[in-house]
């Protein structure tokens, strides 16, 4: 399987350029699955839930989702990204997969990070796994790869790859990753963004160091902090269904449930 991430830096509310720059960078990529950023088609920083609402759109429902159906059809290729979506009158930092075939899958970011709170809907369901052909795929947004047990859930139900779009500020957060892929013995695509924004007083910068880890901890590809880069790997998913740590060892038949049920 051929995997892949797109480092980018989104122009702050233009969904449609971001969108037109996402359709230019992808077409003629080869690749069965490609991850891009968290809030991808806006920006990150919005200065009020209703700024946030008007840049949310149903999914799929909505026109960026119909943009990244053509995408993924014409390119073959299952594309995960970060969105604002709007579901009644609540709105959720998103991670979404579309497939080749027009199948869609949402997932609503648990973990909000800082003035998140002020924006968001907590996401409201447990964590989700999917179907991508015989390979099962997991969805985490940003900060939740803070929490060990949201990696754990979707790895507990099977998840082969774990997909994290993201919007990194923390210089240390990346080594989560390794950590996270290592812990469960799965394949990690962190597409982290670039570039900066500032929002009035407040000036956030994105250091980028997108990267896809591998179920032993190698990183098999990682991008540079500030430039705009389309990488891919050769993977094969079976790795993530072999828990072995030693001949002895497996990850998940050691684990004491009993002595740490909380």
């Amino acid at each position: 399987m051929r995997v892949g991430l797109l480092q980018f830096t989104p122009q702050p509310g233009d969904v449609r350029a971001n969108l037109n720059h996402i359709v230019r960078s992808l077409t003629g990529t080869s690749a069965d699955l490609i991850v891009l950023p968290e809030l991808c088609t806006t920006g990150y920083l919005f200065s009020s839930r209703d700024e946030a609402a008007k840049l949310s759109e149903p999914v799929p429902a909505g026109p960026t989702c119909a943009t990244m159906a053509a995408l993924s059809r014409d390119a073959k290729t299952a594309i995960v990204w970060g969105m604002p979506a709007l579901a009644g009158s609540r709105v959720f930092n998103a991670a979404v997969l579309v497939t080749p075939q027009g199948q869609f899958h949402v997932y609503h970011k648990a973990h909000l990070f800082v003035d998140e709170k002020d924006l968001f809907d907590r996401g409201d369901s447990p964590f989700p796994v999917f179907d991508l052909g015989p390979v099962k795929v997991g969805m985490l947004v940003c900060f939740d790869h803070f929490f060990p047990e949201a990696a754990r859930s979707l790895t507990l139900h099977g998840a082969q790859i774990v997909c994290h779009p993201s919007n990194l500020v923390l210089e240390y957060a990346h080594t989560n990753s390794v950590t996270r892929a290592v812990e469960n013995r799965v394949f990690w695509i962190l597409a982290n963004r670039t570039g900066s924004e500032t929002l009035g007083e407040k000036t956030l910068a994105f250091n980028g160091r997108s990267q896809i880890v591998a179920p032993d901890g190698r990183l098999l590809v990682r991008a540079s902090p500030n430039s705009e880069e389309l990488l891919v790997a050769d993977i094969d998913p079976a790795e993530a269904l072999d828990k072995k740590v030693t001949p002895r060892n497996d990850l998940f038949l050691d684990r004491r449930t009993d002595l740490y049920s909380i």
